[in-house]
């Protein structure tokens, strides 16, 4: 024991020793050539998360970049093991990192990809690590099967509708909906529980539904999933009627008993709850009863912490965001209704994960430098530190003996060159760990100038002055300044000298010019370089401009003198109103002024004069006023404008004081405004020179005042005086006042004392402020005692903020208290304050530790208290360490993650409920006992396992369309199955709208994870409800909708809901617009338009509201450019608001929008000027009638012709860019012509009408002229005129020419020819032969005979003999044929065409 004793006092010894002679660490500059030239180990700069979970439809990134010098070469290890990325095809590693990616496109399983990585990144001087990513495919479970029998309740009694929701990647969010979609109402009766069932404090008759559906959205993959419904049957003592139901009665006077309050959620009369630091705390108390109870919480001990709490769920949930160790504690909710009252008390532990209290960081040293890395981290529990050299654990490496390791700190004596090294510092706990690396670099090189050299510095006289040197080396040179080569180094007084090489020149003057030399020295060699310096005069206006008025007409002047170093250049320029002043031929300026001959309205304004030279700038402002003539005349001054006050002059001091002094001045011009008030001004030469602070304000009619002043400070004031329109500049300062010194008036603020170790005490309090001191040597006499020993005070003088109290014993009390001083005297001591010496770790760990009634999720835990004495501290908590050790679903990987939970009890053997807990699983857990700084020693450790549950949700579910007629569903199995998966379930039914059909159900086995549904028809639309079974039941319901046909109205974008797997089904995603009519050829000017046709059958939304910028203009419009006609296909366009926020490019517009309307399509053209080519626009119509909307995406120029628009409507159309939503043109209105129709109706037009009575009033004369020549003997009956006329309509169809004579009988009638005629007539020999042909169309028969036309007018005509037959071919084409049944008569036919009538007019 002794020689222990004696090894470990040689070791502190050693310690203080070595942090005597500790160097400081070099810090090697970011200069290129330093970094090009510089060997460093590797660095880890970017990595992927800890926790990372990817998307199984994507490849997986897994990110490890470093930097290094020479670069870092990079290899991974998987669970521990070394990770062979050669083998495998499917995983690469990008060029110069460590970053892997892994591919499934020639197949694999992400999930076989699952597990712990880790990165080493290596170089010649060393291994970093990465921290352990652990890699986890994400997983919605399904909701398993399950076949819910009716719940059969009395109206009266509570009830719970269990959810048990599949627990998914992150936990699903849980809410109830009805059959229809419909939230379940919730209010104080019913609500929702944390753990998602819905809870019913007392049943009423109306709650009987079949439709109770518990819903779990997943947020990872954006899926809901449903349980399959409960059936709620409520038993009433009298009949219910509905129409008897209101708010106030909901038992529609109904005789029901009443009830005292109990707890449904928790259960018992306290439980505990543990939570981590920084996360939200959520309590929930749900109670049972009738009438409903109201629940209040509280806290024992303390109150509520009003700014973090927030009730929730009618009052039943307790939040408390961003959780702190004083938010421990035991939480009380109390429900209550006038039977009488129920507590719970909840105990809430707050744990916390590792958390850097000191990180270690890179160390560059010297040979034969000593250094040293801290690694301090906290905790709750407090983390274990861990160091590791190059990946490996320190305690396996070759001894060093450069090195020594003492727990949280490794020590460095005497480092030789070659000893580089990475080390990595592990802080871990049960809730997590930090890994950090840093490097350890010895490294040696002589001194190096990193400046431009021989650097000339030009600086104002009387300012302060800095000339820089920046410099490195290794060891660290030591650096002197020089002043033209001559004498020792500079610093001190005048001059100081910073660690980084700046000199310092705290006011520079005429004869610090010169030149300055910096040398830097170290045992490797000296460098140095040359800064010349020279100290200008000034640069400032002497002369001001002045506030004038000046007369329309007349000359103003302004002037600017200037006074300046005469070896610099200056440059004077004017400016009006901030803006730049053009002279002109008008306005002159010379070296002192601004001339403005015959001033107009124009000139008026503020106008400055701002001087400058290349190191410094001075400016002065005057307003010029233009005046009528009669202005002159001073009692017309008052509509002069007001102005800012002239600055006070001749300040003067008078009755000095020791602490004030009597400041006298004069006013200046107060412009039309009444000064209201002064504004005093000091500045100090000996704490901050320069700068002016604000003293006091005093009235506007006083110019005398007495100043109050501190002792010990050298003064010079200023005045502003300030009026209704600002303040004035301020007046030159007075002379310098100096006051006396005096003894310190000021306590110092916020002491405090606090133990940084076991064993001591830190006091500290806030410095005086510089006005504070009252005299120069100030410090600080302090004074402790132990609190209620009765001991004498100790005191020391300090002139620090801080002194500690060493060997003190372990938490103990101490009165402290604190007095100023200084070279005049002692300060007011402090009030007494209570302070405390450092914490210990407890020594005892609770005992008896045990678990017992484990359910699914919980466990209630039960041990037997530490000894209060053995805490050695604060009693702070208990804290319960428990980490899920493995699942009993054979092949599942788990989360080992530690977790903790807090738990405050004073009693002699406490307890505990633990929840949240993952079912099916087996678990391990220890407790501690903590103070606010330590924990003791852990409990025997508990294994346990839970109970069986429901599964999470599918991990995905995904709805792909692959033809018309089926729908292909596809899942997988969930991410927590929660017990031994014994199929999935399928529920499904049509919707349309608000209307829903009746639900199918399927049922599946474990392994089947697809399903092919055929629809009865394309337009017919899903909802599915898919959830995974155990035997406990069905679990988390992941609901999706199929997707939208193209042919429904109001198609939006289903993108990521419908995956179109055959091409030839996505085409039919674009409509093809109809064929346009054929139209008359058109001739056009050389510059008429050949528009771009685009369709317009995209994305059609419902329009609300109407734009109010709309500009209306003609139906037709025409303009002057050249195009190619080109036809493009519709593009599917997705829209965004033009509310949003998005980039606007100055500068670029849309203008000049016309549009030429057709019946179903439009030609439109715009003006722009973006860059050609590469600009896509969007053009937005919209239908006036029903306000919906439709977009077209175009990339060409325009002009575009628009086709599929509906004929006669009324549109409004703007474009703008696709890129820059907000970049549009104003909306144009038009209106489609209408519809053009082929074959017109003209039976019945009013024209056609009045021309066919005219036609058969003609033909009625025609008939009672050859009725008349019968009678007088004519040749033929009486349808020769009609004959006649037939037989020239047949010539005329065969395009053969009449007779050169027209041959008449001498009654005036034609001869009508054919082949039967009589030969020998003399009128036939001047006949043509083709008279003697066959009609066409008609058919010769075998004895020579012309046979009847198919196409015979006997079918049409009225009469039946056939005397029209050799016609009939072509009089059928423009008559309508008639039924064979009609009844055939002898009559002559009549015209029953309106060309046959015409023709017989010829």
């Amino acid at each position: 024991m002794l020689g222990q004793g004696r090894h470990t006092a040689l070791a502190l010894v050693s310690l203080l020793l070595l942090s005597l002679r500790e160097a400081t660490p070099i810090e090697v500059p970011q200069d290129p050539k330093i970094q090009q030239d510089l060997k460093q180990p590797p660095t880890i700069v970017k990595q992927s998360v800890k926790d990372y979970i990817v998307d199984p439809r994507d490849n997986i990134i897994i990110e490890c970049e470093a930097k290094g010098n020479p670069v870092p070469t990079f290899s991974w290890r998987r669970n521990g093991k070394f990770f062979n990325i050669g083998k495998d095809p499917r995983v690469t590693m990008r060029k110069r990192s460590g970053t892997l990616e892994i591919g499934f496109r020639s197949g694999g399983r992400p999930e076989d990809y699952e597990g712990e990585y880790q990165c080493f990144a290596t170089n010649d001087f060393g291994v970093a690590l990465s921290n352990k990513i652990l890699l986890r495919v994400s997983k919605a479970p399904l909701w398993p099967k399950e076949v819910l029998e009716p719940v059969v309740v009395t109206e009266g009694s509570p009830l719970v509708l269990t959810c048990n929701p599949p627990p998914g990647l992150p936990p699903p969010f849980t809410f109830w909906m009805s059959s229809a979609m419909n939230p379940i109402s919730q209010d104080k009766r019913v609500s929702t529980g944390l753990n998602g069932d819905l809870y019913f404090s007392n049943v009423v008759a109306q709650d009987a539904h079949t439709d109770y559906s518990c819903n779990a959205r997943f947020l990872f993959t954006h899926t809901i999933q449903q349980k399959n419904p409960f059936t709620l049957k409520v038993l009433t003592k009298e009949p219910y009627n509905e129409t008897s139901y209101n708010a106030t009665d909901p038992y529609g006077g109904r005789k029901v008993s009443e009830s005292t309050p109990t707890f449904l959620s928790p259960s018992g009369s306290e439980s505990s709850k543990i939570v981590q630091r920084d996360e939200q705390l959520l309590l929930e108390c749900i109670a049972a009863g009738l009438p409903t109870p109201t629940v209040k919480w509280f806290k024992k001990g303390g109150d509520l912490p009003g700014n973090k709490v927030k009730f929730q769920n009618f009052n039943k949930t307790l939040k408390i965001i961003s959780v702190s160790e004083e938010d421990a504690g035991e939480y009380v909710c109390m429900a209550n209704s006038h039977l009488g009252s129920i507590r719970h008390s909840i105990f809430v532990q707050v744990k916390a994960a590792p958390y850097w209290l000191d990180k270690p960081t890179d160390l560059v040293l010297a040979p034969d430098e000593n250094g040293r890395l801290v690694c301090r981290a906290n905790g709750n529990p407090k983390p274990n530190i861990q160091w590791l050299i190059n990946g490996q654990p320190i305690d396996t490496s070759p001894a060093n003996p450069s090195r020594q390791v003492l727990g949280d700190t490794i020590l460095f004596r005497s480092v030789q060159m070659g000893s580089s090294a990475v080390y990595q510092c592990n802080a871990s706990n049960q809730h997590g760990y930090l890994l950090s690396n840093a490097f350890v670099s010895v490294l040696d090189m002589p001194p190096r100038m990193l400046g431009p050299k021989n650097q000339l510095i030009k600086v104002i006289e009387n300012n302060r002055t800095f000339l820089d040197c920046p410099f490195f080396g290794s060891p660290l040179p030591e650096l002197r300044w020089f002043k033209n080569g001559q004498g020792s180094g500079l610093d001190g007084g005048q001059y100081r000298v910073y660690i980084n090489g700046t000199l310092e020149i705290k006011r520079a003057r005429t004869e610090d010019e010169g030149t300055y030399t910096c040398v830097a020295n170290s045992i490797l060699g000296s460098a140095e370089n040359q800064v010349r310096l020279e100290v200008k005069a000034q640069t400032r206006i002497v002369r001001f401009p002045e506030h004038q008025s000046a007369i329309r007409g007349s000359t103003a002047r302004f002037n600017c003198k200037v006074k300046s170093d005469p070896s610099l250049p200056v440059t004077v320029t004017w400016t009006k109103d901030d803006k730049a002043l053009y002279l002109g031929w008008r306005l002159r300026k010379d070296d002192e002024s601004l001339t403005i001959p015959n001033v107009n309205e124009g000139d008026e304004g503020t106008y400055t004069c701002t001087v400058k030279s290349e190191i410094d700038q001075d400016s002065a402002s005057a307003r010029l006023t233009v005046l009528e003539e009669a202005s002159l005349n001073p009692s017309l001054s008052s509509a002069l404008p007001p102005d800012r006050p002239d600055p006070p002059i001749d300040l003067d001091l008078s009755d000095p004081a020791a602490r004030s002094v009597r400041l006298t001045w004069i006013p200046g011009n107060d412009h039309r405004s009444v000064i209201t008030e002064f504004l005093v001004q000091f500045e100090e030469d000996r704490w901050e020179p320069g700068r002016w602070q604000n003293l006091s304000t005093y009235p506007g009619d006083l110019n005398s005042v007495i100043l109050q002043l501190a002792p010990f400070v050298n003064y010079q004031f200023r005045v502003i005086a300030i009026n209704s329109v600002g303040q004035s500049q301020p007046s030159r300062p007075s002379p310098r006042y100096k006051t006396s010194g005096a003894a310190p008036d000021v306590i110092p603020r916020g002491l405090r004392g606090w133990g940084s170790k076991k064993d001591n005490m830190e006091i500290t309090w806030e410095p005086l402020l510089d006005l504070e001191r009252n005299g120069p040597n100030l410090q600080y006499n302090v004074w402790w005692r132990r609190k209620d020993v009765g001991e004498e005070w100790s005191n020391v003088t300090t002139e620090g903020s801080k002194h500690i109290i060493h060997n003190t014993e372990t938490y103990v009390p101490y009165e402290i208290k604190v007095q100023a001083r200084n070279e005049f005297g002692q300060g007011p001591e402090s009030n007494v304050v209570i302070g405390y010496s450092g914490e210990d770790k407890p020594t005892d760990a609770p005992t008896d530790f045990r678990v017992s009634k484990v359910d699914s999720t919980k466990a209630n835990i039960h041990w037997k208290s530490v000894d209060p004495n053995s805490v050695q501290g604060e009693f702070k908590e208990y804290k319960l360490y428990y980490w899920r050790e493995s699942s009993i679903v054979p092949g599942l990987m788990v989360s080992k993650e530690n977790k903790t939970k807090g738990i405050y009890s004073t009693t002699s053997e406490p307890s505990g409920i633990l929840s949240d807990l993952v079912p099916y699983s087996k678990y391990k857990m220890f407790i501690v006992v903590a103070n606010r700084h330590f924990e003791g020693p852990p409990s025997n450790t508990v294994e346990f396992s839970t109970k069986e549950g429901v599964p999470d949700a599918p991990r995905f579910f995904r709805i792909n369309r692959r033809s018309f007629d089926t729908i292909y569903l596809e899942w997988d199995k969930p991410l927590e199955p929660n017990g031994i998966l014994t199929g999935y379930q399928l529920k499904y039914q049509t919707v349309n709208g608000s209307r829903v059909g009746r639900q199918q159900l399927e049922t599946f086995l474990p392994n089947m994870t697809d399903f092919t549904l055929r629809l009865p028809d394309r337009s017919t639309r899903f909802k599915f409800l898919l959830s995974a079974l155990t035997q406990v039941g069905a679990g988390e319901v992941f609901a999706e909708e199929s997707p939208h046909f193209t042919n429904e109205d109001n198609f939006t974008d289903t993108t990521g809901l419908v995956n179109l797997t055959d091409t030839s089904v996505a085409s039919t995603f674009t409509p093809t617009p109809p064929p346009l009519a054929s139209l008359p050829p058109t001739t056009m000017a050389p510059t008429t338009i050949a528009p771009t046709t685009i369709s317009t059958s995209t994305t059609t939304t419902p329009k609300a509201t109407t734009s109010p910028s709309t500009t209306t203009t003609p139906t037709t419009a025409t303009t002057a450019t050249e195009a190619t006609t080109t036809t493009t296909p519709p593009v599917l366009v997705t829209t965004r608001r033009t509310d949003q926020n998005v980039l606007v490019v100055p500068g670029q517009k849309i203008w000049d929008l016309t549009v030429e309307p057709n019946s179903n399509y439009a030609n439109v053209s715009w003006r722009h000027n973006f860059p050609a080519g590469s600009s896509e626009f969007v053009l937005e119509f919209t239908l006036d009638s029903n306000n919906t909307e439709r977009t077209v995406r175009v990339t060409q120029q325009p002009p575009i012709r628009v086709a599929d628009l509906i004929a006669g409507a009324a549109y409004r159309l703007r474009v703008y860019s696709h890129e820059f939503n907000s970049i549009s043109s104003n909306y144009f209105n038009f209106k489609t012509q209408a519809a053009y129709i082929d074959q017109v109706d003209i039976a019945t037009q009013g024209w056609f009408i009045g021309l066919m009575c005219a036609i058969a009033l003609i033909i009625l004369i025609l008939l009672i002229v050859c009725f008349i020549k019968r009678s007088r003997g004519g040749k033929y009956p009486g349808g020769c005129c009609v004959t006649g006329f037939a037989k020239y309509l047949v010539r005329d169809k065969k395009d053969l020419p009449l007779d050169s004579v027209d041959h008449k009988d001498q009654d005036g009638s034609f001869d009508y020819q054919n082949g039967s005629s009589v030969p020998d007539r003399n009128e036939n020999e001047n006949s043509s032969d083709e008279d003697n042909k066959p009609l066409q169309g008609s058919q010769t028969s075998l004895d020579g005979n012309v046979k009847e036309s198919d196409d015979s007018l006997v079918d049409y005509g009225e009469g039946g003999d056939g005397q029209f037959n050799e016609d009939g071919s072509f009089i059928g084409q423009y008559t309508v044929k008639k039924d064979k049944d009609e009844t055939e008569g002898n009559e002559s036919s009549e015209a029953t065409s309106p060309v046959n009538a015409i023709y017989s007019l010829a």
